[in-house]
């Protein structure tokens, strides 16, 4: 039997990897949500919305189960995903769609599998750490490009092309950026692709529910190239969990048979699958919704930009303070006013940009913003 000092020092190099976050202000902790929402991605309330419940409760009367027993390829695969399946890829206008437990697993699997030995990724170094693991697991040369640097796209592309005539390039990027809010050049992005004869990879997390046709997101009019894949996620606006790969039908078989986080996963609850299936209903009958986030942005960029956030034009508005230790302190003085808004420190921000990511939703409104406003100009003063 081990003693206890032996497994102390079992696990000491974790101890003093956890004693060194700490002396940076980098240690981690779950904190519950509490007071105003601040910090979610619930961008549209669906999260706990009245007809998602319904969709569920429904679906478990007419004999959905909780849980998909297996993975896809063994006796997993429920009507309930396929049925998504069909709908996502109608309402996005895509020939097809593969739905993933989550967005993690849809980037990492995406990037980790679909490009060979030989080809070369080209992604915005601000893309998702998902689309990092998926790159770290690929065989494919790793190209980073400045934040939406669209010329060091052009470059990089054109150089590596020549070099390279039968290879394939991907371009990876996220429509909306998570930590800043922006937008990357997305048509200008799918006229390099069509001059390179490269892939264009766009995750539409944090835009799909919010912008676009009908609430299609940014990427909506690539769905149908022969040469884009967009990654959806369930569980930001749609309010439920779960990604959606859109593209080709290609793309999907070679991830039925090749993606490994697919293959040997078990599926996502069908339940969940017909959660999202009303949650897309839902975006397509009450667009209100996005009306009403909208002019929530608009106000909320009145009351903030005073006081340093940047104005991204999103829903999502960073206030960058750079000391991780000052980030952190005021975020929990704003949680013990009732306004639940989270710090954002490196390494999921560059070093020196830690951030208070203020994130809108329909779970505030106009007072809540006011109030975040006057306690955060309390506490800058």
């Amino acid at each position: 039997m081990q003693s206890l000092g032996s497994i102390a020092r079992a696990f000491s190099a974790q101890q003093d990897d956890l004693t060194s976050l700490a002396r940076q202000s980098r240690r981690r902790s779950l904190i519950r949500p509490q007071g105003a929402d601040f910090s979610s991605n619930d961008y549209l309330a669906l999260a706990g919305d009245a007809r998602l419940k319904r969709a569920i409760a429904a679906a478990m009367d007419r004999g959905v189960p909780a849980g998909a027993g297996g993975s896809r390829l063994l006796r997993g695969n429920h009507e309930e995903h396929e049925l998504l399946e069909v709908e996502a890829a109608r309402f996005f206008g895509s020939e097809s769609a593969l739905f993933l437990a989550n967005g993690y697993t849809a980037n990492s699997a995406m990037l980790a599998t679909l490009p060979q030995r030989g080809d070369a990724i080209f992604y915005d170094t601000l893309i998702h750490a998902s689309a990092h693991e998926g790159m770290r697991l690929s065989r494919a040369e790793r190209v980073a490009v400045p934040h939406n640097d669209l010329d060091a796209f052009a470059d990089g592309l054109a150089r590596w092309r020549e070099r390279n005539v039968q290879a394939t390039a991907w371009i990876a990027v996220e429509t909306l950026y998570s930590m800043d809010g922006d937008r990357a050049p997305l048509r200008e992005l799918a006229d390099l692709a069509d001059r390179h004869g490269a892939i264009l990879l766009a995750d539409d997390a944090h835009a799909t529910g919010v912008f676009g046709e009908g609430g299609r997101g940014l990427a909506y009019g690539l769905d149908g190239r022969a040469n884009a894949i967009v990654l959806r996620t369930c569980g930001k606006a749609l309010g439920s969990e779960g990604a959606l790969l859109c593209g080709p039908r290609v793309m999907r078989d070679h991830l039925i048979n090749r993606a490994r986080s697919f293959i040997f996963s078990t599926a996502p609850s069908p339940l969940i699958a017909a959660c999202v299936r009303e949650a897309l209903r839902v975006v397509e009958d009450e667009p209100e919704r996005r009306v009403r986030l909208a002019e929530l942005v608009a106000y909320a960029g009145e009351r903030l930009a005073p006081l340093g956030a940047t104005i991204s034009g999103s829903q999502i508005m960073p206030l960058v303070i750079g000391d991780d230790a000052r980030t952190m302190q005021i975020a929990q003085r704003l949680r013990e006013a009732g306004l639940d808004v989270r710090g954002i420190r490196p390494p999921t921000v560059p070093a020196g940009t830690s951030r208070l990511r203020i994130s809108l939703t329909l779970n505030i409104g106009k007072p809540q913003i006011d109030a975040l406003a006057d306690t955060l100009s309390e506490i800058l003063a």
